[in-house]
């Protein structure tokens, strides 16, 4: 009998030019939706580099960012609000004599305390603000399924002011978990779930790893989606790491390697901090991470960072850490929350399986 044909590597293991929108998996949905913007392509390398002088590297993430929060602007237009969300921010101590402000989003008819979500925004911990319309309706969304969401106004490593590098993120992130702990009755919560996406979902690991060394007990949950958290993202193909395939698998699907390491070492200049798992979650031991509480972890298919998330889960399942897992198939990164018009059902899968995680606790 005849040995049978190897099946076909996916993506790009496969295919050197495979793109979105030649990828068998990709939700035809999806790519309707890309379409209008050429996203289903495969996303060109930036035309600055890694060995770019500074001030170079942080006008091109300011420029990324404004073209990034225009597409989502564009994603969400033709949606209605959500209706039934009270909205409230204040402002609370942060480190070093600093400010936070924290946006408060929970349902109108709330009554009696309801777990609680702090929301840390995605954008690789460089760009992106919670206050624009994707994480507004991620946050509004969260709160109509019967959720208290705080979001924190964190530093990205690259704002108007400057360069604010790892760990000023992780140390306002940090304050955040320990106010909001602190004030549970105040917010009207019964439990604390971190939850953020992509860089957020490293802050939110990153901050649960700092609260357990620490010894701090504040933290019922964490919720990760599509966690960007290894750092191994290189300039060149060919060297992506072997052990996270879907780096390469799914290189320039929607973001590409080379535009993380622009991000990556925006955040921690210089790589000083490559292995520490308080930077990149990826490197935790199971030391690190044991007696951690409950964790979910949220990958998407055709995501580059699919494999450091799930790599995560395993780490925390061997330490003896209760951890739900996940993969949203046939999109990219950050797919199931961005668009929330093509994908109603995804997306409203990904806000109830949030909702469900944190009244598990």
């Amino acid at each position: 009998m005849p040995t049978p044909s190897p099946a076909p590597r996916p993506g790009r293991l496969g295919d050197p030019d495979s793109t979105l929108a030649t990828d068998p998996r990709s939700d035809p949905r999806m790519l309707a939706a890309m379409a209008p913007f050429r996203l289903g392509e495969r996303t060109s390398p930036p035309r600055i580099s890694p060995n770019d002088p500074l001030e170079a590297r942080l006008a091109f993430s300011r420029r990324a960012e404004s073209r990034l929060e225009s597409l989502f602007d564009a994603l969400l237009a033709e949606l209605p609000p959500v209706t039934g969300v009270v909205h409230s921010t204040r402002v609370i101590p942060g480190p070093h004599g600093g400010e936070l402000v924290l946006s408060e989003h929970r349902p109108e008819e709330a009554s009696g305390p309801l777990p609680g979500i702090l929301h840390v925004h995605g954008g690789g911990m460089v760009m992106l603000s919670g206050g624009n319309s994707v994480y507004t309706r991620w946050r509004d969304e969260l709160a109509a399924a019967g959720l208290v969401v705080v979001g924190v106004g964190f530093r990205n490593a690259v704002d108007e002011t400057g360069h604010h590098p790892f760990p000023a993120g992780l140390d306002d992130v940090t304050a955040a978990v320990n106010w909001v702990s602190a004030h549970r009755a105040e917010l009207g919560i019964s439990s604390l779930v971190l939850q953020g996406d992509s860089g957020g979902a490293n802050l939110a690991l990153a901050a649960c790893i700092r609260a357990g060394r620490e010894g701090v007990t504040g933290i019922d949950g964490v919720y990760a989606s599509v966690p960007y958290i290894s750092g191994l993202y290189e300039w060149l193909a060919q060297d992506n790491p072997a052990e996270l395939p879907s780096l390469t698998e799914n290189d320039g699907y929607f973001m590409s390697n080379a535009l993380n390491s622009i991000l990556r070492d925006l955040y921690d200049p210089g790589r000083s901090n490559r292995h520490n798992p308080l930077a990149w979650p990826y490197f935790a031991t199971v030391s690190d991470v044991r007696g951690l509480p409950p964790h979910a972890i949220s990958v998407n298919e055709l995501d580059p960072c699919r494999d450091e998330g799930l790599a995560y889960a395993r780490t925390l399942r061997e330490a003896g850490v209760d951890v739900v897992e996940r993969t949203v198939a046939g999109v990219c990164h950050f797919g199931d929350e961005l668009f929330r018009s093509a994908l109603p059902d995804v997306y409203a899968q990904s806000v109830a399986h949030v909702r469900d995680f944190a009244l598990s606790l």
